[in-house]
């Protein structure tokens, strides 16, 4: 196509790679306590073991969420 121009993207790529970083741990918390309630709900004996696994489950989503929003700064 003659006469057109080149388009140039400007702006910071780490607005949208912290966007999709924060789509995992939202989905993966929300996988985690669903299955613990519903884990609660079918042994209630099992409830205590399960929320403290659960803990440590959210722990980690947490630090992969952090991880996500560190990483663009730094590597700029």
């Amino acid at each position: 196509m003659k006469g057109t121009t080149p388009v140039e993207i400007t702006g910071n790529l780490a607005v949208i790679g912290y966007g999709l970083a924060a789509i995992g741990p939202g989905i993966g918390l929300g996988i985690l306590f669903g299955k613990t309630i519903e884990s609660m709900a079918r042994q209630p004996e099992m409830s205590g073991q399960l929320r403290s696994t659960m803990f440590i489950g959210l722990a980690f989503i947490e630090v992969f969420g952090l991880l996500g929003l560190v990483t663009p700064f730094i590597f700029p």
